[in-house]
């Protein structure tokens, strides 16, 4: 399957195409058979490497984190009116952090109190893929491949899920914390790459939009204990097995499904669902943690990785032109966002670290792409501009802010997990355009590097109906291995 684009297209029209042939993509994934590992049984098959982390923690700047106002700042113009759009690059001061030279913005003060614990790569490159959707960039980093293909592509949740196991079996081994999938903007393109594609639904994520409300969503109905529960649960399996939908399922992905469920009815009957209740937690450490929904689900995070869980994303959540999606307001929309994010994020380490735990989680910092107060994509791009407003002066704060799509490069901070502490690796432009010019990291040495902490080799792969299928894509990524202690 080929996505054709055509650049003069409206993007309603481009994300309409798109989510057609998603929608077939999945439709093709309920009837895929059995994923066969390959070269499981021959000699000098695929070895996965000494995993130096456990869990997985991937904190989601959803809209396009710019890093220029965030983890890689440049020269500082304050806000005035009549500054040319041109000479605007960062909107904040920078300010020192915990390691000698190293500096990020202003409003990321915690943060920078930790940096000591992180590997920041400064030089994550994005392809152009000819029209910057954020849907399609969302789906390629948390994938891999570039949407759609013939099958229903696993996200990297579901990969370790499949391949790295349970740390506890009672645990969801792959959770998602913060993303509403009703009711929001471009909900069927989230959902697209928010699976388990060709894994089956056992190896897929358990969504909490809300994580104040994560308790209710693994406890059984109020007033319904014991054997009232138990034949409820035997009830719906025997609804399920005689439903329609199940005709077009293969075998592997009604077995999957059945799984799943049994998975769900063991958690609902378990101590560890307690790990989803964050009020069981101390007040003043909540209050630490509480800037909003991404703050309680870094909360949530924290204990769930506590309680045995691999994979755990948490997102600021994708709603078109909210939060990090700044066409509009750019500096006082990211100031809000520093002020989302600074907190719970310092917390998060802090707390891993007291616990003994972020030697072995690896934490990730990241989104689908940066920004750029001029250019959408990067330079020879013929992607179109998709600015609400076009001005060659600031004229009011609504101006001032970095708007564009830019693919060129983009900050991305990792803490434990085997990563080194203090270190910055890679570089982008001093000045426009701000192109990764020193170690180039692409998604796919950036998703090996992810696996290979884990334990996963990035020639993993399986044959699902006469195709190779590979963790990264052709099974090419390469472990970018300066950056592991």
């Amino acid at each position: 399957m080929t996505f054709e684009i055509d650049p003069e297209a409206p993007a309603q029209i481009v994300r309409r195409e798109f989510l057609r042939q998603l929608s077939a993509a999945g439709a093709a994934a309920l009837m895929a058979g059995t994923p066969r590992l390959l070269n499981a049984s021959e000699p000098g098959s695929v070895k996965h490497p000494q995993a130096s982390a456990d869990s997985c923690i991937l904190l989601w700047m959803a809209g396009g984190m710019a890093a220029p106002d965030t983890f890689d700042p440049k020269r500082y113009l304050p806000f005035k009116q009549g500054l040319k759009v041109a000479d605007m690059l960062s909107t904040f001061p920078a300010i020192p952090t915990a390691v000698d030279g190293l500096q990020i913005c202003e409003g990321l003060e915690g943060i920078a109190s930790v940096m000591d614990r992180a590997t920041l790569i400064r030089s994550a490159v994005q392809p152009d893929l000819g029209s910057i959707l954020h849907s399609r960039h969302q789906y390629h980093w948390h994938t891999g491949y570039v949407p759609p293909q013939t099958v229903a592509t696993p996200h990297l949740g579901s990969w370790m899920a499949r391949v790295a196991g349970p740390r506890n079996p009672v645990m969801p081994a792959f959770i998602n914390i913060g993303q509403r999938l009703e009711g929001v903007g471009e909900s069927e393109e989230l959902k697209a790459f928010t699976t388990a594609g060709f894994f089956g639904s056992e190896f897929g994520p358990l969504n909490l939009p809300y994580p104040e409300e994560a308790a209710r969503s693994v406890r059984p109905p109020q007033g319904m204990t014991g054997q009232r529960f138990v034949n409820r649960n035997k009830l719906y399996r025997r609804l399920i097995d005689k439903s329609p939908q199940r005709e077009l399922m293969s075998d592997y992905q009604q077995e999957s499904m059945l799984r799943s469920m049994d998975k769900a009815y063991r958690l609902l009957s378990s101590q560890e669902r307690d790990a989803f209740d964050i009020t069981l937690e101390p007040e003043a450490k909540r209050q630490k943690y509480d800037t909003g929904r991404f703050g309680r689900g870094c909360l949530l995070a924290r204990r769930l990785v506590e309680s045995g869980a691999r994979f755990v994303e948490v997102t600021t959540e994708y709603v078109p032109f909210l939060h990090w999606d700044t066409h509009a307001e750019g500096h006082t929309t990211v100031d809000r966002m520093h002020k989302e994010i600074d907190a719970p994020i310092t917390q998060l380490i802090l707390d891993l670290e007291e616990r003994g735990l972020l030697d072995r989680t690896l934490v990730i910092i990241a989104s689908e792409f940066s920004r750029d107060a001029l250019m959408e994509g990067q330079p020879g791009s013929n992607a179109k501009d998709q600015a609400r407003e076009k001005v060659d002066e600031v004229s009011e704060m609504k101006h001032y802010g970095l708007h564009r799509h830019f693919t060129g490069g983009t900050s991305v901070v990792m803490f434990g997990g085997g990563m080194k502490r203090g270190f910055v690796y890679g570089k982008t432009a001093e000045e426009r355009p701000l192109m990764a010019i020193e170690n180039p990291v692409s998604i796919e040495n950036l998703h090996a590097t992810i696996m290979t902490a884990m334990g996963i080799s990035p020639q993993t792969g399986f044959d699902i109906e006469g195709r190779p299928f590979y963790v990264t894509k052709d099974a090419k990524g390469e472990a970018v291995q300066e950056l592991f202690a």
